[in-house]
């Protein structure tokens, strides 16, 4: 009976249509697709600054930002590793098991989501960085070490 299926069931299913329509339109060459934050002017205006400080190359990457284009959004080696700016706090920084690096001076909280690279995001800063790497840098910060002049330059501390 229908009337017993889960409330989130017709919502799971529409992601993965979605996701898949998505797979199945998009070809190998293409950049790669995120969601764009939509961050308090104040954030914006770092992010903004992040923007015009980023590099041409990370990692031996070159730049490929992600679609849609926006300020908020950087991407190299067609999404091997993506930067989005003004993000929402993640939940798991109240976590106080949350894992944690430094890497030349920005604070990066760690997560490692399921059949994905590692995740981080910037911590004690006036707004969330977030970079998601692709599995080959599962053992690998040196993106984060490359990216902490830019962050530290344009997004202020917060303590």
């Amino acid at each position: 009976m229908s009337s017993h299926r889960p409330f989130g069931l017709p919502a799971a299913v529409t992601a993965v249509v979605s996701l898949l329509a998505v797979a199945g339109c998009s070809s190998s060459d293409a950049a790669a697709s995120v969601e764009v934050p939509s961050p308090p002017a104040a954030e914006a205006a770092f992010c903004q600054a992040l923007a015009k400080e980023l590099p041409d190359t990370l990692a031996g990457l070159e730049r490929s930002d992600p679609e849609p284009g926006s300020e908020l959004t950087a991407g190299w080696g067609d999404g091997a590793i993506v930067l989005r700016c003004g993000v929402p706090r993640p939940e798991k920084m109240s976590d106080p098991k949350a894992q944690g690096i430094e890497a030349n001076g920005v604070n990066w909280m760690l997560e490692r989501p399921e059949g994905a690279g590692p995740r981080f995001t910037s911590t004690y800063r006036k707004t969330y960085v977030e970079v998601q790497l692709d599995k080959r840098y599962a053992h690998d910060i040196t993106p984060l070490a490359d990216l902490a002049e830019p962050v530290g330059k344009t997004v202020p501390p917060s303590l």
